[in-house]
C-alpha cells in the first residue's frame, strides 16, 4: 500500500527529530492528566492496532517506522479514512514509546471512543476492583474479565486503567469493557444499592479456618453477581467485606499465606462461565 498523501499523513519523509511537538504530544500520554487534557489515549503494538480494528473503533493518529510501514500494509489499508497517519524513523517511535523495545506503532484513541454502560442497564455479572495496585495485574484482570462474560468494571482508587502498562497487560480488553472509577464511598452506596439491582455480593477473602469462607465453587454463579476483588496486599477492606451477601475462597496449599490477585481471580471468574455451561 502506498502511504496516504499530503501532509502529516506519511507522504512526506519520516520524523527524524525527537524534537519534533509530535513526541512532546505523545510523550504527554504518558500521564494521566495529558491523558485527561487532550482527550487520547496512547496505545502501542501491532496487537493493540488489531484490536481497535478489530472492535471498530477509529484511531485519531497512527505513527510507524517505515520497516513497519512496509510490512502491514492490510492493516493500513483497514484503518479509517479520518485517521491520521504519519512515518517516523525508529529512534523517534522509541523517544515517543513507554516500552523500551516498541515494536514499530503507536496510536492514539479519543477517550471518547471507550465503552460506557448505557443508564439505567442492569447487569448480569460486575467486577469491582478496591485499589490494585500492579498495572500488569490489573490488565491481567481486565483480560480475564472480559474472557468471562463481565459486563462493567468497577475500579476504587488503585493503577490508572488507561495508562499504557494496563492497556498492553489487559491486550484490548480494556478498549472492550465498560470502566467506571468510583470513589471508596461511592462504591460503598453502590454495594448497598446492587441488592435492588438482583445482585449477589461477592467478596473474596483469604482462606481461613476461624469464618469458613465459602469454596468458590460452591457458589451459585448462575444468579447476576457482583464480585470483589482487593488489594494486594491488604485485601479488601472489612467495611466491604460487611456489605457482602456471600464470602468466597479460593482453597490452596498453606504453604502460602495468599496467591496474587490476578491468580485468585482466574477461577473465580471462569466459575460463572462453567456452571452456565453445566446449566
Amino acid at each position: 500500500m502506498e502511504p496516504r498523501s499530503g501532509p502529516g499523513l506519511g507522504g512526506g519523509a519520516p520524523i527524524s527529530s525527537r524534537r519534533n511537538p509530535l513526541v512532546r504530544q505523545l510523550r504527554g500520554l504518558h500521564q494521566g492528566r495529558g491523558r485527561r487534557e487532550q482527550g487520547l489515549l496512547l496505545l502501542e503494538g501491532t496487537h493493540l492496532v488489531q484490536e481497535v480494528l478489530r472492535l471498530g473503533l477509529v484511531p485519531e493518529l497512527l505513527l510507524a517506522t517505515p520497516a513497519w510501514w512496509a510490512g502491514h500494509a492490510a492493516l493500513l489499508a483497514a484503518l479509517p479514512p479520518t485517521t491520521r497517519l504519519q512515518i517516523a524513523t525508529a529512534e523517534v517511535l522509541a523517544a515517543a514509546a513507554t516500552t523500551e523495545h516498541p515494536d514499530g506503532v503507536l496510536l492514539t484513541l479519543p477517550l471518547s471512543a471507550l465503552p460506557v454502560a448505557p443508564p439505567g442497564a442492569r447487569p448480569q455479572f460486575v467486577l469491582a476492583l478496591e485499589r490494585i495496585q500492579d498495572p500488569g495485574n490489573l490488565g491481567t484482570l481486565l483480560r480475564t474479565a472480559l474472557a468471562a462474560g463481565v459486563e462493567q468494571v468497577w475500579l476504587v482508587e488503585g493503577a490508572d486503567p488507561l495508562q499504557p502498562k494496563v492497556l498492553r497487560a489487559a491486550a484490548g480488553a480494556a478498549l472492550a469493557l465498560p470502566l467506571l472509577r468510583l470513589t471508596p464511598p461511592e462504591l460503598e452506596q453502590r454495594l448497598r444499592q446492587a441488592a435492588d439491582l438482583g445482585l449477589q455480593r461477592v467478596a473474596t477473602v483469604p482462606p481461613s479456618p476461624l469464618d469458613a469462607p465459602l469454596p468458590y465453587w460452591q457458589l451459585d454463579w448462575r444468579r447476576p453477581t457482583l464480585l470483589l476483588l482487593g488489594n494486594e496486599g491488604a485485601g479488601l477492606a472489612p467495611a466491604l467485606v460487611a456489605l457482602a451477601d456471600q464470602r468466597v475462597t479460593v482453597p490452596h496449599s498453606p504453604a502460602l499465606e495468599s496467591l496474587n490477585v490476578a491468580v485468585a481471580a482466574a477461577p473465580l471468574l471462569l466459575e460463572r462461565w462453567r456452571q452456565g455451561l453445566q446449566g
